[in-house]
């Protein structure tokens, strides 16, 4: 996926109270992204070593059933399941769906037990590092978002306006945001992704904290990666990849690409340089999720 920079005044925000209520914590929405689900289980087993904070935080696995199998998702992805469409028609059955359903009478705004803020923890193939997604462009969102970011200086990438991927989980919330964090394999647990998903966490509380006591303080400015559209790789006219992610892109999420910068490397061993699609122009672009597995 490609993103624009997009630079933007911060300041504090009017009106938006995301602190109040219980505070969701998802982790395993894709059943081999590991990293999350294994804090979870150390925390149920002793409660001491959870997240220092005075908010009520409920616990979901988000896909335990693709969690046991060690696979993304069975029928489908339960992070584009949350569409109000999809969840409102009876003919939907897939596992997910019906998942997704569970997780919002469980814990959704108006479910049994409510909460109204939730964020979605995620590991990544991709050299991320620790950053932020945010879907759409909600005050709330972007007040937590900007609290990161002049926390802990996060990368932050808006998705928004694709047709193509939609129904994302923290978008059924009042308040939520994505936690990304990477490059590890899939099915891989290392102390290093444990360190920085626990690190994010612990800031995002943080800044929940101040919001609720009145205190947050926001940058003046925000620095946003504007989703602009997807990129595949070149392929033949049967679909089969005809190159790869070239080596002086493969690892550089959030590092600019120029038109004429290399991309991709061909079967013959031929550097296939970025040429930017219509409607984009000749602006640098910063791609993210750089040969992701999934």
């Amino acid at each position: 996926m490609v993103a624009a920079e997009v630079r933007a005044g911060a300041g504090q925000p009017e009106g938006t109270s995301p602190a109040k209520g219980k505070v969701l914590l998802v982790a395993g929405t894709h059943g081999n992204e590991l990293n999350a689900p294994w804090l979870f289980d150390a925390w149920q087993r002793d409660p001491s070593r959870r997240p220092a904070c005075d908010l009520e935080l409920v616990l979901a696995i988000g896909n335990p059933a693709a969690r046991a199998a060690g696979r993304r998702y069975l029928e489908r992805d339960l992070n584009r399941s949350f569409d109000p469409d999809r969840l409102a028609d009876a003919g939907s059955r897939e596992l997910e769906v019906d998942r997704a359903r569970q997780l919002l009478a469980d814990h959704g705004p108006a479910g049994a037990d409510p909460c109204l803020v939730a964020f979605d923890l995620h590991s990544t193939t991709a050299s991320m590092g620790n950053s932020l997604v945010v879907y759409g462009q909600r005050p709330a969102d972007l007040a937590l978002a900007a609290g990161l970011q002049g926390r802990l200086g996060l990368p932050i990438y808006l998705h928004e306006a694709d047709a193509v991927q939609t129904g994302y989980l923290v978008e059924r919330w009042p308040c939520g945001l994505v936690i990304e964090v990477g490059p590890v394999p899939q099915g891989v647990v290392q102390p290093a992704i444990l360190q920085q998903t626990r690190l994010a966490l612990e800031a995002a509380l943080a800044v929940l904290m101040e919001a609720r006591a009145g205190q947050l303080q926001l940058p003046r400015q925000l620095v946003l990666h504007h989703h602009l559209c997807s990129l595949d790789l070149p392929r033949h006219g049967d679909g089969a990849p005809r190159g790869v992610i070239h080596p002086r892109r493969q690892g550089r999420d959030w590092q600019p690409l120029h038109p004429g910068d290399p991309l991709f490397l061909s079967e013959a061993g031929e550097t296939l340089a970025y040429d930017p699609p219509a409607g984009l122009g000749l602006d640098p672009v910063w791609p993210v999720f750089i040969n992701e597995a999934a």
